[in-house]
């Protein structure tokens, strides 16, 4: 009987060493990706941009590929212009964060961005 009590114990305590995962930081939510709301962006050149937000903050180029920058109070947006071919680059893909980093909705910085002095 004595035997059994401390074999009982024993694998008591072996579930105690094993590995614990570590808690996960709540301070960052995950924006879900949808192009929703991103029909406007989408498939622009340059030139539309221009015309839909007005003239970009920044505006970077890597080869072929090129991004434009549009920032606002409560946004700033990213759209990335990568040509098919020949045919002059269009917007294939636009990322946007809040001015301090925080995550935001894409289509929520588009319709905002829109709304800034220099947008139309």
């Amino acid at each position: 009987m004595k035997g059994w009590a401390m074999l009982a114990g024993a694998c008591a305590l072996a579930g105690c060493g094993g590995v614990v995962p570590q808690a996960q930081s709540a301070g960052s939510v995950a924006v879900p990706y949808s192009s929703a709301g991103l029909e406007r962006v989408i498939g622009q050149n340059a030139a539309g941009l221009t015309q839909l937000f007005g003239q970009a903050n920044a505006d970077m180029r890597e080869g072929t590929a090129r991004k434009l920058q549009f920032q606002g109070p409560i946004c700033v947006l990213d759209a990335y212009l990568y040509p098919k071919g020949s045919a002059e680059p269009r917007v294939t893909y636009v990322d946007a964060r809040e001015p301090d980093g925080s995550a935001i909705d894409r289509a929520s910085c588009v319709a905002a961005l829109t709304r800034r002095e220099g947008g139309k």
